[in-house]
């Protein structure tokens, strides 16, 4: 998963510097990557007082089945609002990239209602991401909420968007590296910058560079600003096999450090 700002694509026709076909997450892992990383977000609503405007609340969220579960006070302008029209959107965004527009997010739209009954599965999903909201989870005016995910906009920066269908929403799980991805790459780019630079030359199109950095890994591969005489350009490169631990990623790398200096001489 990417935790920071892709190179932006080339806007002067230029061929890509990688085979487009490799192994890459569809545009659903990366979503619900993205999610399942992200404990906090923007609930929209349609107001009740000024009637009709969009509002926007911060919220904390967990999902359940692919759908956002919310603990909310009665009291909230956002549950008075749901209260009358359930129509509503969550945003959840990343953060803490150069470009903000670089940043991956995602929006899902639905129906927002109230959990009635036993909340079962959406209270359990909600205190496991949650833990410290069990003192107030019982208070009265508080309840679970679950967003019923009618469509997804998934963005990943400059060049990767789309709509995703609730099939493939829910079909998809989020990358097994998501956790590690931040850590990978802090240290390939402070201690491997030189191997990035190898691995260009050994099996990408970008063989004229002297520097590049890792942007992004997943479970297929991983992703590297390269850059060139005309600037920084994206480079995509697979592992041999898919990975799940940040022990297989190190493997992976060493053993194509190898194969990229056996291949270059």
């Amino acid at each position: 998963m990417s935790v920071d700002a892709h190179a932006r694509p080339s806007r002067d026709g230029s061929e890509s510097l990688y085979d487009p076909n490799i192994p890459t997450p569809t545009h659903a892992e990366r979503a619900r990557t993205l999610v399942a990383r992200i404990s906090t977000g923007t609930l929209c609503t349609l107001a009740l007082e000024p009637e009709g405007y969009p509002y926007g609340s911060f919220v904390t969220v967990a999902f359940d089945s692919g759908n956002p579960i919310f603990l909310i006070s009665g009291l909230a302008e956002h549950t008075k609002n749901l209260e009358r029209d359930p129509r509503a959107s969550l945003l959840v965004a990343e953060g803490g990239a150069a470009d903000p527009l670089a940043n991956g997010r995602v929006t899902v739209l639905g129906r927002c209602r109230r959990v009635e009954g036993e909340s079962g599965s959406a209270r359990d999903a909600f205190l496991a991401a949650h833990p410290s909201s069990s003192y107030y989870a019982d208070f009265r005016d508080f309840g679970f909420w679950r967003l019923q995910m009618d469509h997804v906009r998934y963005i990943g920066g400059y060049g990767r968007m789309s709509w995703i269908s609730q099939a493939d929403w829910r079909a998809a799980e989020p990358d097994p590296l998501g956790a590690s991805a931040a850590g990978i790459i802090a240290h390939m780019n402070a201690d491997h910058a030189d191997a990035m630079v190898l691995y260009c030359k050994a099996f990408s199109r970008a063989t004229e560079i002297t520097a590049a950095s890792m942007t992004g890994v997943d479970r297929y591969g991983f992703e590297i600003s390269a850059m060139t005489a005309k600037g920084p350009r994206p480079v995509r490169l697979a592992f041999g096999t898919p990975v799940s631990t940040p022990e297989e990623v190190r493997g992976a790398l060493i053993s194509m450090v190898k194969d990229a200096r056996s291949k270059l001489g």
